[in-house]
């Protein structure tokens, strides 16, 4: 299965996004990153630039039938970012729509926000985005990781960087269970 990776050209936590990556490439899928630009994005370990990553798909050509699911990395400037685009708002707001899974961990709930999908979730993300959530209509629980099934949707959310381990068991469980179900047919 092919999982979308959306981050903007700049200021995704690196951890955020290698990791995740690397749990679901070793789980046999294969991850693409998909970013409002060409190119190369820019990574950071916190304030301080890290490394660089190829993009493989720019989110105006990208189109929701080709994944599975999408992850979305935090990083303070990295959902502010994507948040204002409306292109990469409209690319998140389509995998609610189609009913595939939706993991995102830190500051990354902004861009649900801004998508208007979070009314009557139940989730979690960095404390600082807790009032952003509420006002949206969402319910914020401080959890390490907080799975919410709603309708045909399973959104898995996380709150920091330490809680990486289980944001990864989570996102493979939920990728398991979709692969079994359309194996099954279901």
């Amino acid at each position: 299965m092919n999982i979308a990776f959306l981050t903007a050209h700049e200021g995704v936590e690196q951890v955020e996004l290698t990791e995740p990556w690397q749990a679901v490439t070793d789980a046999g899928h294969t991850p693409r990153l998909i970013s409002v630009k060409p190119g190369r994005i820019q990574a950071f370990d916190h304030l301080d630039k890290a490394d660089t990553f190829r993009v493989d798909e720019v989110v105006s050509d990208a189109s929701v039938t080709d994944y599975a699911g999408l992850v979305l990395p935090g990083g303070v400037a990295n959902p502010d970012f994507l948040r204002m685009d409306e292109q990469a708002v409209t690319f998140i707001r389509g995998f609610f729509e189609a009913g595939k899974p939706v993991a995102a961990i830190c500051h990354a709930p902004w861009t649900l926000v801004e998508a208007d999908v979070v009314r009557g979730r139940t989730l979690t993300s960095w404390p600082s985005v807790r009032t952003d959530i509420r006002n949206a209509g969402g319910i914020w629980v401080d959890e390490q990781v907080r799975i919410c099934h709603s309708g045909p949707n399973t959104l898995i959310t996380s709150r920091r960087p330490d809680d990486l381990e289980a944001f990864r068991s989570a996102l493979l469980t939920e990728l398991a269970r979709q692969t079994a179900g359309a194996g099954t047919g279901s």
